[in-house]
């Protein structure tokens, strides 16, 4: 296994996936693992091999925590994702604390004056689970404690949850 391998396994992944530092690490590491145990050979041998090529890879501009972060949060908010999820989401990528809460920090300056993320966040998470005033007409009030709970799974507070969940059906969804 030479540091070429490496490199064209890291392209190869970083063409298909967008990735963290974290992330690149775990794969070009499973991947290495993989080889070693067909070939009866220690992997950690290996291990300054992956920093290097993950060095390489973050230096040439193809790995960068802050534009995956940014993209990924977008992705997540779009879906419905509280900020809860989000953050846990991103540090099970492997993305440090400081890095999530910059971009949340970001997005919240990009948002319009007033504009409040979590609730439009909650609304889309509602829509896409058509919870709450996207049920079918009649069976809203029946299932209204589940869709709480619900709410409460995706990471909402209580508050913001029962909001959304009671809202009138003429009330405009946020984008």
């Amino acid at each position: 296994m030479t540091p070429a391998y490496l490199e064209r396994a890291a392209l190869h992944y970083l063409e298909r996936y967008s990735a963290s530092v974290a992330m690149l690490r775990q794969t070009l590491k499973r991947r290495v693992d993989k080889r070693c145990r067909l070939r009866g050979e220690e992997a950690a041998a290996y291990a300054e091999a992956i920093e290097a090529t993950v060095t390489r890879a973050v230096s040439a501009g193809l790995v960068d925590d802050a534009r995956f972060t940014a993209g990924r949060l977008a992705a997540l908010r779009r879906r419905g994702a509280s900020a809860r999820a989000v953050s846990a989401k991103l540090a099970a990528k492997g993305v440090a604390r400081e890095e999530v809460a910059a971009a949340m920090e970001n997005e919240r300056a990009a948002a319009d004056e007033g504009a409040d993320l979590e609730e439009a966040a909650a609304r889309a998470y509602a829509k896409r689970r058509r919870l709450g005033p996207w049920r079918r007409p009649g069976t809203r009030e029946t299932h209204r404690d589940r869709d709480l709970a619900a709410m409460a799974r995706a990471g909402f507070g209580y508050g913001l949850g029962r909001r959304v969940i009671e809202a009138e059906e003429t009330d405009e969804p946020a984008p």
